[in-house]
Parts: C-alpha cells; sequence; structure tokens
C-alpha cells in the first residue's frame, strides 16, 4: 500500500542545499551566507535556514563548504604591460595559481585609461575582490596602490624593487641578474657593450642599469654614456636603440637589451644592416619569455620566472586575504632566482684589424 504522506525528511546524507532553500522559502545562495557566516542576510530569513538546517537535518559537506569559501574569493590582476610575451606568461601563472587555490580571477586592461581614470576604476574594484595583483608599470603608481589600500583591499605587487610596509611583492634581484649577464659577456671577450635600457618609470630598470655599470666596474671598463641608450620595453623602442648603438662611429660588439622584446629588435636591425649575429654582434636578453626562443639565433637571456612569479604572488595574497582578523598583517618580499639561459646569440668578438 502506497504511503499517502510524503514526508520531507531524507537521509541527511541526501539533503542538499537546495532542499533547505526550499524548505526555507529563500534562495540558496541565502542558505550559503547564512552557513558560512556573512552578514548581510535579514535576521527572519537567518531563522528560517536554521529552523529548516535542524528540521531537516541538512549536514553541509566539510570540503564542499571549503571549495565554496574558496570560490567567494575574488582576485584581480590589472595589467597595462606593452610586452605581448610577458604578459602572456603572467596570466600562465596567475591562472594556474588561482586554479589550484579554486579562487575567482578577474583580468582587467586598463591600457586606455588617464591617471583619473585608473583611480576611479580602482574605487569600483574595491567593492568587488578580495585582493589586487598588480604586475609593472601599475605597481609603481603609489596612487593606484594608495586607493585598493583605502578600500581595505589588500595588494601585491609583481617584479617591482618599491617596497612599502604595506605592499608585499614578488620580484627577482634585478641588479644581480643584469650584473650576471654583462659578466658572462666579459668574459666572452667584449669590452665596448651596447645596452638598451626599460621603461624610465620602473624601478627594475634603474636596478638592470646599476647591474650593468656594477659588472663593468669590476673588471675597470669605463662607463661610456654613448653606449646606453633609452627604451622603453617595447620592440618599436628597441629598433630605435638599436640604429642608434650601431650608428656609432665605433659600435659596440655586444648589446645588452632590458627585455627579450626588444633584443629580438635589436636583432633584426643587425640583419637588415648585414650583421651576422653572432659573428658580427652579440645579443643578449632578459626574462626568457617566448620572443627569446621565436628569433634567430635564439636569445641568450636572463630567466625571470614570470609564471611563478603570478602563482607564488596568488598564494601570498590569499594568506593575506584570509588571515584572522586579529592577527598582524603579513607583507612580504619574496625574492625568486634567476638564471642565467646561454643560446648562439653569443660569440666571441671579432678581433680588430
Amino acid at each position: 500500500m502506497k504511503n499517502s504522506h510524503r514526508t520531507v525528511r531524507r537521509k541527511a546524507s541526501a539533503i542538499t542545499i537546495d532542499d533547505v532553500a526550499a524548505h526555507a522559502g529563500v534562495s540558496a545562495m541565502t542558505v550559503s551566507r547564512v552557513i558560512n557566516g556573512h552578514a548581510g542576510v535579514r535576521e527572519g530569513n537567518r531563522e528560517r535556514v536554521m529552523r529548516s538546517v535542524l528540521e531537516l537535518d541538512y549536514r553541509p559537506n566539510p570540503a564542499a563548504s571549503a571549495l565554496a569559501a574558496a570560490q567567494h574569493t575574488c582576485i584581480a590582476l590589472i595589467y597595462t604591460n606593452p610586452s605581448a610575451s610577458y604578459l602572456r606568461e603572467l596570466l600562465v601563472g596567475a591562472l594556474r595559481g588561482s586554479t589550484r587555490a579554486a579562487a575567482q580571477l578577474v583580468i582587467a586592461t586598463w591600457d586606455d585609461l588617464g591617471a583619473q581614470a585608473r583611480r576611479e576604476a580602482a574605487r569600483q574594484l574595491s567593492s568587488s575582490v578580495a585582493g589586487v595583483i598588480l604586475p609593472p608599470p601599475l605597481c609603481e603608481s603609489k596612487d593606484i596602490v594608495d586607493e585598493f589600500l583605502l578600500g581595505g583591499i589588500p595588494v601585491i605587487s609583481i617584479a617591482s624593487s618599491h617596497f612599502s610596509d604595506s605592499v608585499s611583492c614578488v620580484r627577482i634581484d634585478d641588479r644581480q641578474a643584469s650584473h650576471d649577464m654583462v659578466s658572462h659577456l666579459i668574459r666572452q671577450g667584449h669590452t665596448r657593450i651596447g645596452y638598451i635600457k626599460g621603461d624610465p618609470n620602473q624601478t627594475a630598470s634603474a636596478h638592470r642599469l646599476q647591474g650593468y655599470r656594477d659588472a663593468l666596474d669590476d673588471v675597470g671598463i669605463a662607463y661610456d654614456a654613448a653606449l646606453v641608450q633609452a627604451g622603453c620595453f617595447t620592440y618599436r623602442s628597441g629598433l630605435e636603440a638599436a640604429e642608434r648603438l650601431l650608428a656609432l662611429p665605433q659600435p659596440p660588439s655586444a648589446i645588452f637589451a632590458s627585455n627579450d622584446d626588444m633584443a629580438s629588435a635589436v636583432v633584426s636591425v643587425a640583419h637588415r644592416r648585414g650583421l651576422e649575429v653572432p659573428r658580427d654582434l652579440s645579443v643578449v636578453g632578459f626574462d626568457d619569455t617566448s620572443a627569446s626562443t621565436m628569433v634567430w639565433p635564439e636569445l641568450t637571456t636572463i630567466r625571470q620566472p614570470v609564471a611563478e612569479m603570478a602563482d607564488t604572488a596568488i598564494d601570498i595574497l590569499l594568506r593575506e586575504i584570509r588571515r584572522p582578523a586579529a592577527s598582524a598583517r603579513g607583507i612580504v618580499n619574496h625574492v625568486l632566482p634567476h638564471q642565467l639561459i646561454t643560446r648562439a646569440s653569443v660569440s666571441r668578438p671579432l678581433p680588430d684589424l
């Protein structure tokens, strides 16, 4: 004989959050907010949810609850970097880190925004994210960082040496990395080494230039300002700087460009001038992005682990977001190791005739 009375109660393990929501007459999101202790739920709704939880003997799955909490952690990665190869590495690492942590990642570009518009965008974003990752050059903007901090949003910068007591950072030692590259060229016999600087608004650019000068000083090679040309981390700026260097009455036997995009441009200019790389001109870069292996010959470069830096930034930021309210802020200056990658773009200089 069929039971004419259908009971609402089912086996506790089979009760779902949707069952609780239907029983209480609210949305599943409201049930989730009540169970996870979020504020902003009307008291009447809270009471109905808790009553339904008791009557249905609902037992949240701890693993599922942890996953849900992680998925409600929204992190923004904001970029304006002109280097497509650098950006690609950055996104790979950020996506890997956010996927592992089951956090939501919002990716935004502020390429076309002026200073005031960026500050306004930061204020608006502060209402919808729990933390922000700023790669260069945005990480160097005090105004933007301050907007997020005023909104109570923790910030972590990538590849910046501009430290403070309120912003964590993941970086390499740019000065030492640049020193290592110039020392490598000197060991190959080069004494006239051209250098193409990076964006003057980024602290990493100044540190890389200082590393270049340190290595020259170490062996008593005089600094020659004519061998140092302005760049801006873009391919075009690399073209222009290479033309100036190779037009000198006594051109360099090697050129160190402070990122791979500019180094690739140097190779292009050398080929256009009928120079063979590396026989007539050695060329080296910095970052070890995909650009370093998309030219011929492939570039000797400094491996900056951009993807690992972004991945690490996710971990550090989530620890800060989820720290107990009463604990002290954990500002971190995390330095990852760099590596000199030798490929076919360097040889000993031709002897003077």
